[in-house]
C-alpha cells in the first residue's frame, strides 16, 4: 500500500476515534445560577404561604413568546422615564427582593388582573393601576372626608410589564396626587420582562 494512502487511513482512524470519544463523553453540567455570589435563593411570604425565589438553573434558558419582543408599538408602549415622579426611587431586582422579605413593605403589581393571574412576582399583591388611588387604605393610609391621610403609609414598590409599560408610572402619579408620600414609593422599572430575563421565579405562570 502506498505510504500516502497508509497515512490517510491512519488519519481517518484517529479522526473516527476522536469523534466517538466526544460522543461518549457526558454533557457538561450546568454552572450554578445564584442571585448573588453569596445568595442562591430567598424565601418570601405570600398569601398562599412561603415561596422560594431563585433563578432558572438551565444555562441555555431564553425568554420566549411575548417577553422576547423588543419593539412594541409606541404609542402606547413607549419607553418610560427612569423616575416617574419627583421623589420616587427607582430600584432593581436586589432591592425589590429585600422589600419582598420585609414585613414593613408592600410590593404591588399594577397590571390588570388577567396579567397578574398569568404570572407575577411571588409576594406581590395586585392593585390595578386603574384602582390604586382609591385603595390607598391597603397601603397604610386612612380614608378621611377630604381624601386620604397617609402619615402611616408603608414603603411600597410598584411594577408592571417592563420599561415600555406605562401602568405602574401612571399608578405612581395617581397615588401621589391622592396624597401618598413620594419618598415612600419605589419603582421597579424593569418589571416582568426584566424579572423573566434574569430567570427569576414567577408564580401563576
Amino acid at each position: 500500500m502506498p505510504a500516502v494512502q497508509c497515512m490517510w487511513s491512519a488519519d481517518m482512524r484517529v479522526t473516527g476515534f476522536l469523534a466517538a470519544l466526544v460522543l461518549a463523553l457526558p454533557a457538561f453540567a450546568n454552572e450554578p445560577v445564584g442571585i448573588r455570589r453569596d445568595v442562591v435563593s430567598v424565601t418570601v411570604e405570600t398569601l398562599n404561604g412561603p415561596v422560594n425565589i431563585g433563578r432558572i438553573q438551565d444555562n441555555d434558558n431564553q425568554i420566549t413568546g411575548d417577553w422576547a419582543k423588543t419593539s412594541r408599538a409606541c404609542p402606547p408602549f413607549c419607553i418610560q422615564p427612569m423616575s416617574p415622579a419627583e421623589g420616587v426611587t427607582t430600584i432593581g431586582e436586589l432591592e425589590l427582593l429585600a422589600m419582598l422579605q420585609s414585613p414593613k413593605a408592600v410590593v404591588v403589581d399594577s397590571r390588570t388582573p388577567s396579567w397578574f393571574e398569568g404570572g407575577t412576582i411571588p409576594g406581590a399583591i395586585n392593585i390595578p393601576y386603574t384602582e390604586a388611588a382609591d385603595r390607598l387604605d391597603a397601603l397604610g393610609c386612612e380614608l378621611d372626608f377630604d381624601g386620604y391621610l397617609c402619615e402611616n403609609a408603608v414603603p411600597v414598590a410598584l411594577f408592571c410589564n417592563g420599561a415600555w409599560c406605562g401602568q405602574s408610572p401612571t399608578d405612581i402619579r395617581r397615588m401621589i396626587e391622592a396624597g401618598y408620600p413620594a419618598d415612600r414609593i419605589f419603582y421597579y422599572r424593569s418589571g416582568m420582562q426584566g424579572w423573566r430575563l434574569l430567570g427569576l421565579t414567577v408564580t401563576g405562570d
